[in-house]
Order: structure tokens, then C-alpha cells, then sequence
């Protein structure tokens, strides 16, 4: 109704005009002037920011991310060293090495690179081996061995053992100590035998290898990490490792792909733009949510991933992705006796009597006036109100009281049955069904929501008569049968029939208590049991159980 405009009073400032709502959606206006919602009552998309998990981890755990990244590294089992080299390790003094000679000349000699780096062969001298390739030992003595014997000599040349070290391994790892090892392991297994870097400590972009009093070299392990990039370091008797303590760590979680805490490149900060070069968000992710403490203060802010990357971003700092911006279109699955595709897309806006204007049927096989919904989200409500509707039917079980110790072993006997129909109704599976079709077969007016599915059933000429009858079979149709006809050609109701049990459900999921009108072609005809309340203490709240489990919550509408 329209109503007079109000004045303001003297002397104050003159109303403002209320806002006049924008059609268009919020995702094509900028931020600050989003001041009005968009026509139409809120969608899912418009209740609030969604975390979209990547394709292959579906399963992930929503919330801030726990895990160091790099952390995975120490987790599997010790690795024992091995005597046979690679062919690219580089021979050291102490490696020792096996060289045989036949033909014009037969020798064998299995010797110890001396701390010159020779390997002394008879007859040919001292031969440079130290600081070849494994590969490429066999050429270099057979080289040697050529230019004494031109003729007629083979030579085969082999790495027996390499040199056994000792290594120091200290800092943040979980176990420092001295750890032995060959010369041709690698500074991460010497890590690992030091059960890892210390998560919550340690460093995994300093760590020092020192020689004596002076640093060999200093190693990120995050670019080992990311691009497969590891230093070349030989490793000598008495050398020691050494894990920094940890810098700046920022979680990263959300619409993103790596959902870690990553280390800063300094001490101090790690840049917006480097931990979205790490983390990786997803296609969807728009925004993104700053938590943190500035000034002994809690600290949080939205921001569009744009602004994040211009931020700095401090220790301890999380940052969570989200998609949060709303989907212009639906997507509906269309079920059943239905021609060309089974699939539609269209604006969110679209209600179902609009979406049924593009869906072709056959006119003769398709029922039109049993068209229903199917909703993953209310599936979802139904179980949870099946549930409910269990747990009351079990405290009424089990806290109901006995006058006397007849009646108890009674309800005890009670008791154990419905126990069983308890067990057996909390694994049903609801579909969530809608009824969209009204008694005379209109469509009504509901708005879609994504991954709705039409259902279309098909025409046909009988109706299902079930439940407690003596043979529960589908009956053939013919114009003019009444209920008491369909439940004699069904055998007749069983001692736990009655007919004021007696329900119709329709193909649109449309269920009738106390039908006085007789079942139509495709209907269901289903007598429940009867469970006098005088006999069963726990009736009532059986049977409300009952109605949720076998209709799966649907939708009623009594006549």
C-alpha cells in the first residue's frame, strides 16, 4: 500500500530517498558501490563466500592448513647407504676400485685411491682417478693401460666401495649428533638419519654446510621442493650440517592447491605475490581473507587477491582463498521420459515453470503432471530430520518408565524390535523430492537451484498397490475401480492393514492421507501398518518415524 511521504522535523537534515535496487548482480559492480542487493529472494552463492577444493583432492579438510611445506621430505623410512656408486658420483681418495687386464698381459689389482688421488697399477704406474666420474673409470684406466700395452689387452675397470664418512648434523633437526654415512650420499640423507628438520623450528631455506671454520655452501631446500633443483655437494669426513632456525611462516588455505604453511625468503616478511606463487589458488578464488596479529593487536582483512599481492605479509599470518562472487547461471539435470538434452543451463534467476518450457517430451509416453524435483540440499535436511525423529523415538525407548515388572518385560520385549528398526532406518538415504506439480498439474512457481534434477516419469496403465497387503503387486487400471476393488486384486489387507492407514502417493511425489477419491493410473496405493496404542507404548512416535523413513521426508498434502 502506498503511504504518505514523512517530513522531516526543523532544523534537520532532509531524508534521504530510500535506494533504488539495481538489476544487475553484484559481481559486475565494483566494491564500493554495492549498496543496494539485487532483485529476487538470496541464492546460495549470495549467502556468503564458498571454499572450492581442487579437482583430485576432494576430500581435503576444510580449515587453516597444519603441515610444513616441505615437511613430507623426512617422513618416510631411513634409507641405508649403498656400496655401488652412481655412475655420476666422483671418485675421492679412499674409494677403492678393482681393475682387471688379460691378454697380452694378466692382472688383477684391487687397490685404495691413495690421498694423492692415484690408483698404482704394476707394470703401468700411478694412474689420476680421483675426481672421475664412476661412467667414466672404465676409459680412464684403460687409457692408461694402452699406452704401455698397444696391443691385444682388455681392461675392465670397476668401483668396489666408496669411503665411509662421519657427518655432523645439528641445529633444528629432531636428533643432532654424528651420523655415518659414504661420500656419495647426499646431504638429505644425512637429514633424514637425523630424523628431519624440526617442523616447528627448524629452517628449510637455511641450512649451512661448514667445513672446519668456514661455510661450503648455503642450501634452500625450496628450490629442491619446487624445481627439482639440489646442489652438488660432496660431503667429507668431519663436515657439519647445519639447520637454521625457522623464519617468517604463512599458512595458506582455502581455494588453493598447496595448503601448507610456507617459510618467508627473510626472516622478518614473505610478499603477497610470493605465497600466491606457492600456494597456487584455484580459477575460482577471488578473495581472500588476512588474519594475523599487528601491534599486539588481532588483525584481519578482506581483500581481492589483486591487493594481497601487494601486501606484506608478517609471521604467523593465515591466509584463506575463497570464490566470492556469485554464479550467474544454474545448472539443472533433466531425468526420465525426455527428448534431446539431458542437461540445461540458465540464469539463476530461472523458476521451473520457465525451465519446463525448453524441455521436449513425447506426448503420448511422457506424464506431465508428475514432474518433480529432486534437491541435493534438502536430501540433506531429510536425514537430518530422520534423525531427530529417531533420536526422540530412542529416549522415548529407553526412558519410558514400568509400573510393574509385567509391563517392563514387555517394553523390553518392544524395546529390542524397534532397536532393530532404529539400527536399520538411520542408514536410509533420502532423495529430496519436491513436490512442483499442484493437484490439478500446474507447475509451481519455485525457483531452481544448481544441480537440481527434473524428473519426468512415464505414462502408465497400472497402480502399485504395496505394503501391508497379502500380495503387493502392480494392479492393471480400468476406468471406474474403487480402492476396496485395487486391494482385493492385491489379496487384501494383512492383520496389520487398515484402512484408515491408507495413503496415495502420486508420480509427482504428492502423497494423500485418508484418500476418499480412488488411486489414478501410475499412483501408489499404500496401506501402513497399524499399531494400536494401546497395545505399543511407543505408537506415536513409531509411526511419525515410520511416515519420515518410507517417504523419505517428502512433501505432504492432505485432502
Amino acid at each position: 500500500m502506498p503511504q504518505a511521504p514523512v517530513t522531516a522535523p526543523a532544523g534537520a537534515a532532509a531524508a534521504q530517498p530510500p535506494p533504488v535496487f539495481d538489476q544487475r548482480s553484484l559481481a559486475d559492480m565494483p566494491g564500493q558501490q554495492r549498496g543496494t542487493e539485487r532483485v529476487g529472494s538470496p541464492t546460495q552463492a549470495e549467502g556468503g563466500p564458498s571454499l572450492a577444493a581442487p579437482l583430485g583432492d576432494q576430500g581435503r579438510i576444510a580449515g587453516p592448513a597444519t603441515a610444513v611445506f616441505g615437511a613430507a621430505l623426512f617422513t618416510g623410512g631411513q634409507q641405508s647407504s649403498s656400496d655401488a656408486p652412481n655412475p655420476n658420483y666422483i671418485l675421492a681418495p679412499g674409494d677403492r676400485v678393482s681393475v682387471r687386464a688379460w691378454g697380452a698381459v694378466d692382472s688383477e689389482l684391487v687397490g685404495q685411491i691413495d690421498p694423492a688421488g692415484n690408483l698404482f697399477l704394476p707394470n703401468i704406474g700411478p694412474v689420476r682417478v680421483a675426481g672421475v666420474r664412476v661412467g667414466d673409470l672404465q676409459q680412464v684406466v684403460e687409457q692408461e693401460i694402452r699406452k704401455v700395452y698397444t696391443t691385444q689387452v682388455q681392461v675392465y675397470a670397476t668401483v668396489l666401495s666408496t669411503q665411509r664418512i662421519g657427518v655432523f648434523v645439528t641445529g633444528f633437526v629432531r636428533s643432532p649428533g654424528r651420523y655415518a654415512g659414504t661420500a656419495s650420499d647426499s646431504l638429505l640423507d644425512f637429514l633424514v638419519r637425523a630424523g628431519g628438520i624440526d617442523p616447528g623450528r627448524g629452517s628449510f631455506r637455511e641450512i649451512a654446510l661448514k667445513r672446519g671454520s668456514r661455510n661450503v655452501a648455503m642450501i634452500d631446500l625450496y628450490g629442491f621442493l619446487l624445481q627439482g633443483n639440489l646442489p652438488q655437494l660432496r660431503l667429507q669426513e668431519g663436515d657439519t650440517i647445519v639447520v637454521g632456525r625457522q623464519r617468517a611462516m604463512v599458512g595458506a588455505d582455502g581455494a588453493v592447491r598447496n595448503n601448507y604453511l610456507f617459510e618467508s625468503t627473510s626472516r622478518t616478511a614473505l610478499t603477497g605475490r610470493d605465497l600466491i606463487e606457492l600456494a597456487r589458488p584455484l580459477p575460482a578464488a577471488t578473495n581472500a581473507v588476512l588474519r594475523g596479529v599487528r601491534n599486539a593487536q588481532p588483525f584481519s582483512r578482506y581483500m581481492p587477491i589483486a591487493e594481497l599481492a601487494r601486501q606484506t605479509l608478517h609471521d604467523q599470518d593465515t591466509v584463506t582463498f575463497v570464490a566470492d562472487v556469485a554464479a550467474r547461471t544454474i545448472r539443472v539435470t533433466v531425468e526420465g521420459s525426455r527428448l534431446y538434452p539431458s542437461v540445461l543451463v540458465a540464469d539463476r534467476d530461472t523458476t521451473f515453470c520457465q525451465m519446463l518450457d525448453h524441455i521436449a517430451v513425447e506426448p503420448g509416453l511422457a506424464n506431465t503432471e508428475g514432474v518433480f524435483l529432486l534437491r541435493p540440499s534438502l536430501a540433506l535436511q531429510q536425514k537430518r530430520a530422520i534423525d531427530e525423529a529417531l533420536d526422540r523415538l530412542e529416549r522415548q525407548l529407553f526412558l519410558a518408565p514400568a509400573a510393574t515388572g509385567s509391563v517392563a518385560e514387555a517394553r523390553s520385549q518392544e524395546a529390542a524390535l524397534i532397536s532393530q528398526y532404529i539400527s536399520r532406518a538411520r542408514r536410509v538415504q533420502p532423495e529430496g523430492r519436491i513436490v512442483a506439480m499442484g493437484p490439478d498439474g500446474t507447475c509451481l512457481p519455485l525457483r531452481l537451484e544448481n544441480s537440481d534434477i527434473i524428473v519426468i516419469p512415464e505414462l502408465t496403465s497400472t497402480v502399485l498397490v504395496q505394503g501391508e497387503v497379502v500380495f503387493p503387486q502392480a494392479v492393471v487400471y480400468r476406468p471406474g475401480m474403487t480402492i476396496d476393488q485395487l486391494l482385493e486384486a492385491a489379496g487384501g489387507l494383512t492383520p496389520r492393514g487398515s484402512m484408515s492407514t491408507l495413503m496415495i502417493r502420486r508420480p509427482s511425489g504428492q502423497v494423500i492421507l485418508n484418500p476418499q477419491q480412488a488411486p489414478r493410473p501410475g499412483d501408489e496405493l499404500v496401506a501402513l501398518p497399524y499399531l494400536d496404542p494401546k497395545i505399543w507404548l511407543f505408537g506415536r512416535d513409531l509411526i511419525t518415524a515410520l511416515f519420515q523413513v518410507a517417504l523419505a521426508a517428502r512433501v505432504f498434502i492432505n485432502n
